[in-house]
């Protein structure tokens, strides 16, 4: 396994990475419903509404892949904290430290996570 300061500090970069990330994406979402609260264009006969309606929706997906990657990130810093980082949560196992340092987020093995 490599060293948890080592990974501590990749996960702390992902997330101060991250929490920018859906800082931006909220106000990137927050200025397209103003502007589309602003204007007067009906979404289904603007020729434009249809690419508004997918930028927003497309804004909001990454927003929520945004989060959910922050709550991994904020679980494999609590599992350091409470001294269970790098086990396999299914079969308790070591987890490699390729796949750590790959994934730092990872809570299975390679093996468990193959088995679905």
């Amino acid at each position: 396994m490599p060293p948890i300061n080592e990974i501590h500090g990749l996960l702390i970069a992902d997330r101060e990475r991250t929490t920018g990330l859906i800082s931006s994406l909220s106000g990137n979402i927050a200025s397209m419903v103003e502007a589309s609260r602003l204007t007067a264009t009906d979404d289904e006969h603007d020729p434009e509404g249809s690419t508004i309606a997918f930028e927003r929706s497309q804004a909001s997906t990454l927003l929520a892949a945004a989060r959910n990657h922050l709550t991994d990130v904020d679980a494999a810093l609590a599992r350091i904290a409470a001294g269970s980082y790098g086990r396999c949560e299914r079969c308790g196992q070591e987890i490699a430290r390729d796949r750590l340092m790959a994934r730092p987020t990872a809570r299975t093995c390679i093996g468990c996570a193959a088995a679905g």
